[in-house]
Parts: C-alpha cells; structure tokens; sequence
C-alpha cells in the first residue's frame, strides 16, 4: 500500500508543550475591582479586594451571567506541537482570540512532524503503524511535488518578471525564492491536517473559560482537552481562585452528537452519511467556488439613511446614491485609503454594518484554516467526524493542472489518505483519531455571513494576488454576485493597488511583495496565472 519512507526516516511526535508568555499579575482580583468599580464613585484597585468579596461578588458575577469583569485579564500562551486539525477545529473556530501561526505556505517542513495518539487509548500495534506509515509518505509526496512544482512556478513567474539572461542577478535569485515558496504552498495540500504547528496565542479569562467547558465541541476532543487541560493549570499557577472559586469543568454530552443520529437514509458500508451532503451542498454551488444565498436586499437604501443619520442629513441633502459614494469611493472617502483597518471606529463606515450577505462555499482545510482568521466573517464550519465521506473529497490547485506527472502524484497521494482512513475505521480506530491522517487538500463545505463593512476588508485583502488561491477565487466570485445585486456597492471593490490607484502612492501596499503584475489597470478583467 505505502512506498518505503526514505532510510531511517520516522514520523516525530511529541507531548504538547504549552507555555505561559505573559499574564495578569492578579487575574481574579482584577475581575473583583473592576466588577466593584461598576458601582463605586471612583476607580476600584486589585490591591483593594477582601475575601468576602472574592466570595460574594466572584460568585455573583460569575454564576449570573456577568462575565464581562473576566475579560480584563489576558493569558498569552507559547504553543508548540498541536496539531493544524486541533487548530481549526477548536482553538480558531470563534473569534475572540489572537493568533499568530507558523505558516506553512513560506516555511519549508523537512520533518515529518505530526500528532500521534498515545496506542493504548485509540490503537492496537497494527493500526498505529498504518496510521504512522500514512504520515511519513505523505511527506514523501510533499517533497517529490515540491521538487516538481519548483520549476512550473519558475517558468509562470519568469514570464511575468521578463526575467532573461540578461536579468539583473537580484532579481533572478528573487524569483528563485519566490519559486521555492509557491511550489511548497502547493505541495502543503499533501500534508495530513495531523501536522504539528507552532502559534503565540493570546485569549481573555472568560475565553479560557469557555476553551475549558466546551474542550470535546470539536473534531479533536483529546487533543483538545490536553492542551487546554494545560492552560488552565499554567494560569491557576499564577492565580488558583481565577478557576477553582467556580469549578468550570468540560461538557461530557453535546447536542450535536445526539442529534446526528437519526439519519434519513440508511447509509451502505461503502457510502458514509458525509456522502448525500455533499453531493447535494455542490449541486446548490453550480461550479462556483462561493455562492450567494442570501443578502439583505434593501442594503443601499438602509444604508444610505444610516449614513444620513451619522451625518444628521436630510434624503434631500444627501441622495442614496450620493451617501453611497461618499462611503465607498476612496477619491471621497480616506479611510478607503487606511491599510490600518479602522472601519469599526469610522462613524460613518458604520452604516455599511446594515448590508449583509451569506454564502455558501467550499474550500480546502487548509485555505479554510486561513479564511477563518477573518473572524468578522464567521462561518457554520462541518464537524468533520459527522460529515465523513468514503471516497476522497478534495480540492485541487492550479498550478497542478499543466503538469501531468504532479497531478498523478497528487491524485495518488489523495487516493492513499482515503483509503488509510477508510482502513483504519474499518479496524474500529475512532473517527477523531482516523480523521488526522486526512490531506490538507480535504473539502470544506461552509456557510459563511458578513456585514459589507467586514467583507470590504476581507475582499480588499483577499483579491489581491497574493492572496491564498482558493480564498482569491471564492472572494472574486462573490464579488461578482455582489455586481450582480449591488453594483452600486461593487464599483469601487477590490485590491488595495486598484482601490488606491490615481489616488496615492504606493499603489501597491505590498512592497517588496509585489507580485509583478498591473492588477489596477484592468480589474476585475485580470487573470491570475499562479
């Protein structure tokens, strides 16, 4: 089944290793005086609380509801061997947090790295050694695609640089680098979601709270609650009462487990439950990468009168289309210019709060993993254990398509992670744990809603070429069917170069980063060849 892996290599794996970077000196107290201040005349210190009211106003607030006073303190945790799975599942799928994560479009990842459960829990001796051999050659297919792909992208990038041999040396290595990276931004899609990540993660009190009671609300309940078994006991080493005065303890039982198990079709040994949603979530799509299914169609006019009312103008003062114009042409309107994104706190820019759109898509777990950052935007994201399916369900990139011997490595390497999952649920490892072995490239079916002053920042960020592949489709698509029903709207939407071109310099905001093509002069009429 599995080509050998290259001489004495082995799959590494490793405890989690969590660390406490930074905290409150006095969390809990913190939470007591601030709580206090709400009905003091002046302002409430830490240094001021008293035991009866560590008992009396902890259990008030806490118990009550008023969980606001334990938001104050933060917890920023160094986070090493988790997995990428555990991470979109879990740590990433609400959006009170701040991350920053170690990526694997620009880092190259030389070691097969990965989370292996402890055998004794999930595993016989024969199901590890699948497991672990699956790890290990998708490794190999991430190095053979990388050396692969290397060249493809070389040859795209030398041909929008005009890079010759008359090339000046910097510019030749430059594209060299580039290259290297864009092949490995490819290859990830091999990876298996068990892959090791590295992140500074910074959460409030009550999230951790939250992390704490809900750990098993995800793919990866066991992984889940070691790490955030962890964090907890880093932050009561620094304040015992911040946890042990209210005795939070994880969810055993959850609702959507329960309620998946009625199904309205029996499901055959070769066709899992997973199947008919997604046949039927790729009709509704239509060949689109991101579909609108609902919008508020009285947007402009709203938002014009609450542009109106920020301003305390009258209908005739201020026109519909002219209150639109003022908001989104950045000839009219500065803060269009800001890379700082400061709409939030722009009074006018809040009117476009009222606009909102949903969308159906689907991406890669791995573009899936980066789109969530736009925490603005939330999505209904599968729980992935309930919505398996038997024959591989993946997403192919692009560059793949011109290179017949890259894609027969791809499509093998798909083929193989399926059926080791498949293998390993049929030896009755628990879909948690056979789901890790899954590709990067794995299908995610979502649907995702968002004012128009947050999907502004997400489609101004995400049409640019820069931008992760399949979140750069699935934004053009949507900005399409935004013309469609707004145009008003989608007239001055797009790129940072084209929202600032005519307007200031640099119209590029990505320096360095440029990507080498005039994506201003003729948008949305471009096309994206890497």
């Amino acid at each position: 089944m599995f080509e050998p892996a290259p001489s004495g290599e082995l799959v590494e794996t490793a405890p989690p290793i969590i660390t406490l970077r930074n905290a409150f000196a006095h969390p809990f107290d913190s939470a007591i005086a601030a709580a206090r201040t709400c009905y003091a005349t002046r302002l409430i210190g830490p240094e001021e609380i008293t035991d009866k009211q560590r008992l009396n106003i902890g259990a008030a607030t806490f118990y009550s509801g008023h969980h606001t006073v334990y938001q104050h303190a933060h917890f920023e945790f160094g986070l090493e061997n988790i997995s990428r799975h555990f991470v979109w599942s879990f740590l990433h799928a609400h959006p009170f947090y701040n991350s920053e994560q170690q990526s694997q479009r620009y880092v190259r990842l030389d070691r097969a790295h990965a989370y292996v459960p402890a055998q004794s829990l999930f595993f016989d001796e024969g199901s590890r050694a699948i497991y672990e051999r699956s790890i290990a050659q998708s490794w190999n297919y991430y190095r053979e695609l990388s050396a692969f792909l290397a060249g493809d992208a070389r040859a795209i990038l030398n041909d929008i640089w005009h890079v010759g041999p008359m090339s000046h040396l910097n510019r030749i290595e430059k594209i060299e680098r580039s290259a290297g990276k864009r092949a490995i931004e490819i290859a990830r899609y091999v990876l298996p979601i068990a892959a090791f990540t590295t992140m500074v993660h910074t959460i409030s009190g009550i999230v951790l709270h939250r992390l704490w009671r809900m750990c098993s609300a995800s793919d990866t309940p066991t992984e889940a609650r070691e790490v955030i078994g962890q964090m907890v006991a880093l932050a009561r080493d620094v304040d015992p009462q911040f946890f042990e005065r209210f005795g939070t303890e994880p969810l055993e039982e959850l609702p959507e487990w329960g309620n998946r198990s009625v199904q309205s079709n029996a499901s055959s040994a070769e066709t899992s439950a997973g199947e008919p949603f997604a046949n039927e979530f790729d009709a509704k799509l239509a060949g689109r990468t991101s579909k609108l299914i609902d919008y508020s169609p009285n947007a402009p006019r709203i938002a014009a009168e609450a542009y109106r009312a920020v301003l305390g103008q009258t209908e005739s003062q201020c026109s519909e289309a002219e209150a639109i114009d003022r908001l989104l042409n950045p000839a009219r309107n500065l803060y269009r210019l800001e890379t700082l994104n400061v709409g939030v706190h722009a009074p006018a820019m809040r009117a476009l709060q009222h606009a909102n759109y949903t969308f159906a898509k689907k991406i890669s777990h791995t573009a899936d993993s980066q789109d969530q950052r736009h925490r603005m935007v939330p999505g209904s994201r599968p729980i992935l254990t309930l919505s398996d399916t038997r024959n591989p369900d993946y997403i192919t990139p692009m560059l793949l398509d011109n290179n017949a011997r890259a894609k027969e490595i791809y499509e093998r390497a798909m083929n193989e992670a399926w059926k080791t999952k498949n293998e390993l649920l049929d030896r009755g490892v628990p879909a948690e744990i056979a789901l890790y072995v899954l590709p990067n490239a794995k299908a995610i079916r979502l649907v995702e809603s968002g004012s128009l002053l947050h999907l502004l920042h997400k489609w101004t960020m995400r049409t640019c070429f820069n931008a992760q592949e399949e979140i750069y489709r699935a934004s053009m698509d949507e900005l399409a069917q935004l013309r469609e029903v707004h145009p008003q709207f989608a007239r001055y939407v797009g790129p940072p170069c084209y929202v600032r071109a005519g307007i200031t310099t640099p119209i590029c905001t990505e320096g360095s980063h440029f990507c080498g093509v005039k994506v201003w002069l003729d948008f949305p009429n471009v096309t994206r060849r890497i």
